[in-house]
């Protein structure tokens, strides 16, 4: 129900878990200030996260994290899984924010995730098929640049990526086009930040896009300036299956956002971010992995009988612009 555009239908499209934080630099093997913003997917039947570990010193890089239903005894590699390279300029100051997508045309996991230069944060891409050696591509985007992923396959022989530059400080979620993962072109902006809404400074890909019936889910995070800080809050957009330019549906409202005292107090308070979820679809449950506050991990659950990936339940709890 709406009211002047206002949503008067009292709805939750997320869950907190009840035992939220799931990790927190309390549980690691070793020497951590913070444990936040991991990618996510399945491995060898087991949910497998790359958690973002930041030290004392203030740099981050990317450690394993396994469990076999993906919320509890988290079993976490006892030293670092990806470090950054010390010979490459482009990842000086450590290595973050991961987005984990399987690429079934080349039988192995792409990861793209943000290396810290001298010169700014900028998109870097790995390879691996076990989590145990990786394969790095290198830098894929100057700076400044953050918030991306490709999408799992091509589109008319060319593989795509969403990410975020800032150009003339302004930061709108872009599409680019590649035909080797190396050259990058064709590129456009996707979602504009929207002035005067509660995306209004920038806007950012939280995890990989989600394949469904009917487009690509996107999960964005959308930031506002208020007078005590940033909020960092997550919406929901459409995209065509065949044309991921072409955006069919756009929430108006966030569906997710900092509430918890573990969200607003932290490193950074007042953040939920997110770089990667697990789909059930025999159960049609989404899990959502965020880093709360830049501080811990936590868990957030979609399920009912109609499941998030349809769009006819995305507008049923949210008013949507096209």
């Amino acid at each position: 129900m709406l009211y002047s555009g206002i949503n008067l239908k009292k709805f939750e499209l997320f869950k907190r878990y009840e035992k939220n934080p799931i990790l927190t630099s309390a549980n690691w093997p070793y020497a951590a200030n913070a444990v936040f913003n991991a990618g996510a997917t399945k491995y060898n039947d087991e949910t497998l996260l790359l958690v973002r570990v930041e030290d004392r010193r203030g740099f981050s890089h990317l450690t394993v994290a396994r469990s076999s239903d993906g919320k509890e005894n988290w079993k976490i590699d006892p030293y670092p899984t990806l470090v950054p390279d010390i010979q490459a300029q482009e990842e000086m100051w450590g290595i973050e924010d991961p987005r984990v997508v399987w690429l079934q045309e080349r039988e192995e996991f792409a990861i793209t995730y943000v290396s810290f230069s001298k010169g700014g944060p900028l998109v870097s891409l790995a390879m691996t098929k076990d989590f145990r050696n990786f394969t790095r591509l290198g830098p894929v985007m100057p700076p400044e640049d953050k918030d991306a992923s490709l999408f799992p396959r091509r589109f008319k022989g060319r593989w795509v990526l969403i990410h975020r530059p800032i150009i003339r400080g302004e930061a709108h979620l872009w599409i680019s086009f590649s035909p080797d993962l190396k050259h990058w072109g064709d590129h456009q902006i996707l979602l504009p930040a929207r002035p005067g809404w509660w995306d209004s400074h920038r806007v950012g890909l939280c995890p990989p896009p989600i394949e469904t019936p009917e487009g690509w889910l996107i999960i964005y995070h959308g930031v506002r300036y208020t007078a005590s800080g940033s909020l960092y809050r997550l919406g929901l957009a459409l995209l065509a299956l065949d044309d991921p330019r072409r955006v069919l549906h756009r929430s108006s409202e966030w569906v997710f956002g900092p509430k918890e005292p573990y969200e607003l107090i932290g490193d950074v308070p007042g953040v939920t971010f997110s770089c990667g979820t697990i789909v059930n679809k025999d159960t049609n449950e989404l899990r959502l992995y965020y880093g709360a506050a830049d501080f811990t991990l936590c868990l957030a659950t979609e399920f009912k009988k109609e499941s998030i990936t349809q769009k006819k339940s995305i507008e049923e709890v949210q008013n949507i612009d096209t």
